[in-house]
């Protein structure tokens, strides 16, 4: 054995991990090859090491949570724009063009006067018509007109056949 290392075998497991029979080899082996012995001492050093770090107990400082909170919160609030802001820049560009296609509404609604609808202006001139027609022949009892009345009014056929 004094020809192979033992190096590999340290290098693949943890000293705690070896078995008995790979830790008599070891020391059989350490106890004729110097740089094997040195690295062996060294992975024995290591793994007490790590085992008494593993077993102290960390005590964080007083207020030590309330200082990483606040902390926490002031790079917050520093990197965030207020709300209104980020509300705007999200939705800017739509209430933009509300507000301009409720102006240009207003504007063609009460600035601009428009013509009478054709439609509208003939309709009311047949409900005047049906009325003076109704009024004329005594028909309205009450100043009540019906349905019937006015449409019999309005396509009754006129002395001269057609309106």
């Amino acid at each position: 054995m004094s020809n192979q290392h033992i190096i590999n075998l340290i290098d693949e497991k943890r000293i705690t991990e070896l078995s008995e029979t790979e830790l008599s080899t070891v020391r059989a082996h350490t106890s004729a090859c110097d740089p094997c012995r040195r690295a062996f001492e060294a992975a024995q050093l290591s793994a007490l090491l790590l085992q008494e770090r593993a077993a102290e107990t960390f005590t964080a400082p007083a207020f030590f949570h309330t200082r990483v909170l606040a902390t926490l919160r002031e790079r917050n609030n520093a990197n965030q724009p207020w709300a209104w802001t980020r509300i705007w820049q999200a939705a800017g560009a739509l209430a933009s063009s509300m507000v301009v296609t409720v102006a240009a509404l207003a504007v063609l609604t009460f600035a601009i006067p428009g013509s009478p609808d054709p439609l509208l202006v003939t309709d009311i001139a047949a409900n005047n018509y049906a009325e003076e027609m109704m009024l004329s022949q005594g028909e309205l009892a009450d100043d009540q007109v019906s349905d019937g009345q006015i449409l019999k009014t309005l396509y009754a056929p006129d002395e001269e056949g057609m309106r």
